[in-house]
């Protein structure tokens, strides 16, 4: 920063531009944002001094007792004079005056130090934890912790500052464990685990630290780690003290013994959540037009309200589509909320559709909602569940569960709580579903329907034709979705009449009485919108029902229709008023599950010619293809992949930079990976494949990973079955190097030698480049090294034959890394740099970062530590901004073997803490039990032994498990002799 002193932002409260002190850091003096002198240390010291006295006069003797003691110099007396002449220059007049013989601060507002703004934001939160709202206080004390600046009084002598230094840094002490407290309390124990670990091992003698430590590891599983906490500390106090822990911390590790169930959730009072304090209201917007439903509205109103003082209280409602379940249930919810003050939640479980939602992808998304940190969300159905029923506990939240597949289903996804209650609709009776209170929703009565109707057309229309308006909710067979699609299309067009509209329905499939199966009855609904569309209109609706995901975005139905974003917008905006759209959000677009059926069926059987439903898919896999590979070009500026994609015949989206094509690429990443799946026909098969592996940042983020190995897993059995050995290459190698990123070394290695095999047979040259690549990779992390070296300097050369700098850029800065492993420390950061340079000459920013990465890391290994950490370092700024959180995690864990390196444990302990966080449920069982190794050798050099053999045996298992060579290692860190 050009040697200015950094000016702490005192955000609160607000000031004018004054003179403002601070002495929690350097004793510095600014006017507004203007840094001033301050003189020497003495000078400082006067200064402190005067400024921690809160504005009463210090006597010359108390001034020189503060800067010398009891051996001031001979001239302390004129020294004194002189310091505070030379600040009276500095500061503004007025500021410093002389009184009773000795020296005063006049400050016209005392929060004007640092000192004072950080003790009224310490009350603020105070107050508000009393309150009982830990999340506003956690943000103030933040607040409050961040005005220290490193340490107090930095640099100022004397024994006034020395005493002041011990005081304030114990009060920050005491201000960091009052909201690590609350960070516990509110279920944010992955990441308090990194912090705590940094600070037990800058204090190890605090007890209060290390028993938060043990709570927060507890909380996230680490039962054996949390025990070996409590060993640490009592073998530590006995040596250093020759004292036994406190009581607290005894008790503590006897309930983590008994497994005390009141520790595995917060202790706040009932009405506090266990995250930061969030009213979610996730009720969909009710309709204006409610119609009827009194019983149903009373009967249902009742049982949510009877959930005070009841476990819980479940209601499900059973209808056939169309017949207003969600409508019913949403208005119920939405006259209930009084009775649910800490929040609504909603979500559509999609039971109808070919894939319903999982029911763990849901809680995930309830606690977030619910302000759980994403870090603290744990990986597996069972743990999810637990934890949502702790963050629900002592809260009154409904939770309304639309559309849902079955009670096996809906079971997890229940509040369990008392105070709650979950309103279900589905189109099965959940007869088992213990304990709910079960209702049918049958059609509307005649009256209920012509009132339904009359509020949408219009009570002037409907009164000089009630027999026709009888008729035409008759023909709708009284079924509410029926009954709004006819209505909306009259009341669309004034010209119209309702006998005009009842005629037409005349001649349609409009007896429900006749049909007795649901679905055949809300076809019969369904038709009656239908057969009103303009060509154009129809058109649409057939061909856009085809694409699968949840939504389709307004580029993409352009692209299905072959239509300029303009009229595609008009035509769906106009679906949309039809009610057989619906607006997800702007720009997005989907349909109702069983009107997405009946879009298909109507595409089956009205599109002509046939050709024509697949030429629309065609041109939606064409615009997903030809937008991911603009935005890998962008990401990846010298990469011949997109030179060897199929060609798409459809344009797609441009992007400005490297952010928006990454926006787009996550928010469309599910759509997209439907529409890869659906893409396996033997026509469109080369482009899905192709559009797979052009999306690899899916699959490398870890974003994504899941359903990116499930779509290249079916394209690779496709390509297998039309035996198109150029396909199944390239799905094959798609599939490794997905599996390489989620840890499953056997398998990638197998499925990267059967692509190699596939794509030399099928003279396909960029595939065979990446399989050595991958396979050089798999041989070095099984210590295959001559195996591995072979393979990259095959990649590096096929790489330079392809003219594909990028993937040669890649290959050397894996050589490197085989290089550090074989003892040629100098040529792997030779490899490093050339690897990192070509990358950056390209204006490749992610790929440079994993350059910056493998030259961290040869570095590291060549004695250049400094260095080292600041190519991880800068590696680790760019994986951050881009969502790559498999890489940020692994940097992380490069930065802790760094800082063991360089002797700096306590840090080395927490970004192998953050790093262990970051890969939870990605990257693989190896990458975890590397973590755990260092993060072992860390805490045991801050003194935590009984932790860091926690750690080394759940490494070993992990290692012995996948029959890995880095078991010797560890086996060898647990010996005795070791540990000693």
């Amino acid at each position: 920063m050009d040697g200015v002193p950094r000016v702490p932002e005192q955000r609160r409260p607000e000031r004018s531009a004054a003179l403002r002190f601070g002495v929690l850091g350097p004793v510095r003096a600014w006017h507004g944002d203007d840094p001033l002198a301050t003189g020497s240390p003495q000078q400082r010291a006067l200064l402190a001094a005067l400024l921690l006295r809160e504005g009463r006069t210090a006597t010359a003797s108390e001034l020189i007792d503060a800067l010398w003691g009891e051996e001031p110099p001979p001239r302390a007396l004129a020294a004194v004079r002189t310091y505070a002449s030379r600040l009276r220059k500095v500061l503004s007049p007025g500021v410093l005056v002389s009184e009773s013989g000795g020296y005063a601060l006049r400050l016209s507002d005392a929060r004007s130090l640092d000192v004072a703004a950080a003790q009224e934001l310490a009350a603020e939160a105070e107050k508000a934890k009393n309150a009982g709202d830990l999340g506003h206080a956690r943000q103030v004390l933040n607040e409050a912790l961040a005005l220290w600046d490193g340490e107090s009084l930095a640099g100022v002598p004397g024994p006034h500052a020395d005493t002041q230094r011990t005081r304030l840094e114990e009060w920050r002490l005491q201000l960091l464990e009052s909201r690590l407290d609350m960070d516990l309390e509110q279920g944010c124990h992955a990441e308090a685990v990194s912090e705590l670990t940094a600070l037990t091992a800058a204090h190890p003698l605090r007890e209060r630290l290390r028993e938060l430590l043990m709570l927060a590891l507890y909380r996230s599983g680490r039962q054996a780690e949390a025990l070996a906490v409590y060993a640490d500390t009592r073998r530590l106090l006995a040596d250093e003290l020759g004292v036994d822990p406190r009581a607290g911390l005894k008790e503590l590790q006897q309930r983590i013994l008994r497994a005390d169930p009141g520790l595995a959730e917060p202790s706040a009072p009932a009405a506090e959540p266990a995250a930061a304090p969030v009213r979610p209201a996730q009720l969909p917007a009710t309709v204006p037009d409610f119609t009827g439903r009194a019983a149903f509205v009373t009967e249902l109103g009742e049982v949510l309200a009877s959930a005070e003082g009841r476990v819980m209280a479940v209601s499900a409602l059973a209808g056939i589509g169309g017949v207003g379940k969600t409508t019913l249930a949403v208005h119920v919810a939405h006259q209930s909320r009084g009775a649910f003050p800490d929040g609504q939640l909603y979500v559509d479980l999609q039971g109808a559709g070919p894939r319903p939602a999982e029911p763990e992808t849901v809680l995930g998304s309830f606690l977030r909602a619910l302000g759980t940190a994403e870090s603290a969300i744990p990986d597996s159905l069972e743990e999810r569940a637990a934890l949502y029923r702790s963050v629900l506990d002592g809260r009154r939240v409904l939770v309304l569960l639309d559309n849902a597949k079955d009670a096996a289903q809906v079971r997890p996804l229940l509040p369990g709580m008392e105070g709650c209650a979950a309103l279900v609709t589905s189109r099965v009776r959940m007869v088992d579903l213990a304990g709910a209170h079960l209702v049918d929703l049958d059609v509307m009565s005649p009256e209920e329907a012509l009132s339904l109707f009359t509020k949408i057309v219009g009570a002037e229309r409907v009164a000089s034709e009630r027999e026709a308006a009888l008729d035409v909710v008759a023909a709708c067979g009284f079924l509410p979705l029926a009954i709004r699609i006819a209505a909306s299309r009259l009341a669309a067009r004034r010209t119209w009449t309702v006998s005009v509209l009842a005629a037409k329905l005349a001649d349609e499939r409009r007896r429900l009485d006749e049909l007795q199966a649901g679905d055949l009855a809300v076809k019969a609904t369904f038709e009656l919108g239908y057969g009103q569309l303009e060509p154009a209109q129809a058109r649409a609706f057939r061909l856009l029902g085809l694409a699968d995901g949840p939504d389709i975005s307004l580029a993409a139905a352009a692209a299905v229709l072959n239509l300029p974003v303009e009229d595609t917008e008009d035509l769906l905006e106009s679906l949309v008023d039809t009610s057989l759209l619906e607006s997800a959000a702007p720009g997005r677009y989907r349909y109702h599950d069983l009107v997405r059926l009946y879009a298909r069926a109507c595409a089956e059987r009205d599109e002509w010619p046939p050709s024509e439903r697949d030429a629309a898919m065609s041109r939606l896999l064409d615009f997903y293809l030809a937008t991911v590979a603009e935005g890998y070009a962008i990401e990846r500026p010298g990469d011949r992949l997109v030179d060897h994609l199929e060609k798409p015949r459809t344009a797609g989206l441009t992007f400005e930079n490297r952010r928006a094509a990454q926006d787009w690429l996550y928010s469309e990443a599910v759509s997209l990976l439907a529409c890869v799946r659906q893409s396996s026909d033997n026509a469109r098969l080369r482009r899905a494949v192709d559009l797979l592996w052009a999306a690899v940042d899916l699959a490398e983020s870890g974003a994504n990973s899941r359903e990116y190995e499930a779509a290249a897993t079916a394209l690779r059995d496709a390509a297998r079955a039309v035996s198109d050995s150029r396909a199944e290459g390239r799905a094959v190698l798609v599939l490794a190097n997905a599996r390489h990123w989620s840890g499953y070394f056997d398998q990638a290695d197998e499925e990267a030698r059967q692509a190699l095999r596939l794509s030399e047979a099928a003279g396909d040259p960029l595939p065979c480049c990446w399989a050595a690549n991958i396979l050089g990779a798999f041989a070095f992390y099984q210590n295959r090294y001559v195996e591995a070296e072979e393979h990259l300097e095959r990649a590096i050369k096929d790489f330079r034959a392809c003219g594909d700098l990028s993937g040669t850029a890649s290959a050397l800065c894996n050589l490197s890394r085989l290089h550090l492993a074989t003892d040629r420390a100098d040529s792997a950061v030779r490899l490093a740099r050339q690897g990192t340079g070509m990358y950056e000459e390209l204006g490749h920013t992610l790929k440079a970062a994993n350059g910056h990465y493998a030259l961290g890391m040869a570095l590291s290994r060549n004695g250049q530590l400094s260095a080292a950490s600041a190519h991880l370092k800068d590696a680790l700024q760019v994986f951050r901004t881009s969502r790559q959180r498999l890489w940020e995690g692994m940097t992380l864990f490069r930065l802790a073997e760094v800082d063991l390196l360089v002797r700096s444990p306590a840090q080395a302990a927490a970004n192998a803490e953050m790093a262990l966080s970051m890969l939870r449920g990605i990257g693989g069982e190896w990458r975890r039990g590397n973590v755990l190794t260092v993060l072992g050798k860390a805490l045991s050099g801050i003194g935590q032994t009984g932790r860091a053999q926690v750690c080394w045996r759940e490494a070993l298992e992990i290692y012995e498990r996948l029959h890995s060579p880095e078991a010797a290692e560890v086996q060898a860190l647990l010996t005795p002799a070791a540990a000693a």
